[in-house]
């Protein structure tokens, strides 16, 4: 079922947050929901991706991007150029660990690392989907998620 929060979509959940934390805010975690509604929520699921390019950014607490000592995500771009930053982190959602934010919450401390031009072949369901449910810091972590996302 909906709530105010996150919406069930097939076999997926997928949350729309602005984590300040998650971000490169620091700090402690404050939550932000862009999107309420289902409708919104779906529409954003269902959105054919154009663009797609691997971020990089320093660890909290962290002044340089050292490799695995780094924050990676994906952040697409839409058909309405819209864009949007899809990662992974321990805690970051409710019942998946790959969450949507909007990627005007992204700090100047990330960086390009690769792009992708995808033509609307891909969606952001996709994106979280390659991102997977499920975090783990040796097997399943933020570096290994935006590479799966970017060679989908």
């Amino acid at each position: 079922m909906f709530s105010n929060k996150i919406i069930v979509l097939p076999f997926l959940y997928v949350l729309v947050v602005a984590v300040e934390s998650s971000t490169g805010g620091g700090g402690a975690r404050s939550y932000n929901y862009d999107l309420s509604n289902a409708s919104d929520l779906r529409r954003l699921y269902n959105s054919v991706v154009y663009k797609a390019e691997r971020m990089k950014r320093p660890l909290d607490g962290m002044s340089v991007r050292v490799g695995p000592l780094s924050h990676s995500g994906v952040r697409v771009t839409l058909a309405d150029g819209s864009r949007w930053l899809v990662h992974k982190g321990d805690g970051f959602g409710l019942s998946s660990q790959t969450v949507v934010v909007d990627a005007r919450w992204m700090s100047s401390d990330w960086a390009r690392v690769e792009t992708k031009d995808f033509m609307g072949s891909k969606t952001v369901s996709d994106f979280v989907k390659a991102g997977g449910t499920d975090y783990s810091l040796i097997f399943d972590n933020c570096h290994l998620g935006a590479g799966r996302m970017m060679h989908q």
